[in-house]
């Protein structure tokens, strides 16, 4: 039977998703160079157009319609046979269709989240080719194999209540590869960037917090305990780890930066990501305020080690962030949370660990080799890199012939 106040809690939940897009494009937008920002804004609206029509005519089957291999099928292109009464194995409460498009809401922000690894240098024609095949040949796979009816990560055990895995893994990992294959950006170490306006970093971080909600809460499906469980963690880790983060720089650089706080708060989110319907509010805190010591230092003291230029630090904050929730997921988990979960490590079940750590492997894996063939492909077909002129004048002009300042005489 379909409830109408889990209906509602979800669709509100869908909005708010989708509001972590745009959110991301003032976030990475900041952080740009000037000459950049508009090209930032392009790419991460122009992934919930396309993305948008490519969930609802193959992305929804691919990812979630029942079936045992690399994908869910084609029973459901086009949505046909996605209706409006209720999908039991999904969710039980709301209509099919009301599930799907809180779905596609993930599908759109997580190839945008690999933007913060290449922002800067690469051609928009290659974004979007790049982007459709990365969602149809990692994205949608990758959903099936930890969400859906079949999938065998799902069999297997594996946890991962907001995408932990399939999200923040997956992206951060494509962010890696895209970033060391492209090459470090020019000038890079005689002219460092630096962000061009931080209160867009912040208003951007602000609504990324909020849509969380939505992302994490949305995720029990129904308007219940486990959505109130799913808010309170969620809260909680993202203030544990932008206070964390903002100590460690009070500490080690002498003063916090809102920037470090910004960072800090959005680890914490990744973090409590895949754990949020699994654990109490003392492991979030924990989760919290370690996630914040990784992910600084993976982007002050790995990254200046190997020399790759994650130009947003996708890879250092989403991938790090989600690789140490999933894990956390495994020792934290309780069924006294959630009952159709299971205990972790630290409540009795060590397998629980080891399922999280082989569903981490997997995604690393997997992710890792199809983004390094997806990207030669499209650099074979149409070149990846700007040329260093349009690179040096910014993308802004080069590719959309547009500024975002205009300096009036």
């Amino acid at each position: 039977m379909i409830n109408s106040g889990d209906t509602a809690w979800v669709l509100v939940s869908a909005a708010l998703v989708l509001l972590m897009t745009p959110a991301l494009a003032f976030f990475y937008g900041g952080m740009v160079r000037r000459k950049n920002v508009l090209s930032v804004l392009m790419q991460c609206f122009i992934v919930m157009c396309v993305l948008s029509l490519h969930w609802v005519l193959i992305g929804y089957s691919l990812s979630f319609a029942p079936a045992k291999g690399f994908w869910g099928g084609f029973a459901w292109l086009g949505l046909r046979g996605v209706g409006l009464e209720p999908y039991a194995d999904y969710a039980a409460t709301i209509p099919h269709q009301a599930f799907m498009i809180f779905q596609c809401m993930f599908a759109i922000i997580t190839p945008a989240l690999i933007i913060g690894a290449f922002a800067e240098r690469m051609k928009f024609s290659a974004f979007l080719i790049f982007t459709l095949l990365w969602a149809t040949f990692v994205y949608a796979p990758l959903c099936h194999w930890v969400w859906g009816i079949g999938g065998f990560l799902r069999d297997l055990g594996a946890l991962d209540f907001a995408g932990g895995t399939v999200v923040h893994i997956n992206a951060g990992i494509a962010a890696l590869i895209t970033a060391i294959i492209l090459g470090r950006r020019t000038n890079l170490d005689k002219n460092i960037p630096t962000p061009h306006n931080m209160p867009f970093v912040v208003l951007g971080t602000g609504l990324l917090w909020f849509g969380w909600f939505g992302f994490n809460a949305g995720s029990a499906l129904a308007a219940n305990g486990l959505a109130v469980n799913a808010f309170v963690v969620t809260n909680t880790a993202a203030a544990a780890a932008g206070l964390s983060w903002a100590l460690i720089e009070w500490l080690h650089n002498g003063k916090p930066t809102i920037f470090g706080l910004c960072s800090g708060a959005v680890a914490g989110l990744v973090a409590i990501t895949p754990a949020a319907g699994y654990v109490s509010v003392i492991p979030a805190i924990i989760i919290g305020l370690l996630v914040s010591v990784f992910c600084f230092i993976a982007v002050t003291v790995i990254k200046p080690k190997f020399g790759y230029d994650d130009s947003l630090d996708a890879f250092g904050v989403h991938c790090v962030g989600g690789i140490w929730g999933a894990l956390a997921t495994g020792l934290f988990a309780s069924k006294a949370v959630n009952a159709a979960g299971a205990n972790g490590l630290f409540f009795g079940n060590p397998k629980q660990f080891l399922v999280q750590l082989a569903a981490v492997v997997v995604t690393i894996l997997f992710t890792g080799i199809m983004t390094t063939i997806i990207y030669k492909i499209v650099d074979l077909l149409v070149g990846v890199r700007v040329d260093e002129k349009s690179e040096l004048m910014g993308l802004d002009l080069t590719q959309h012939r547009e500024r975002a300042y205009t300096i009036l005489e």
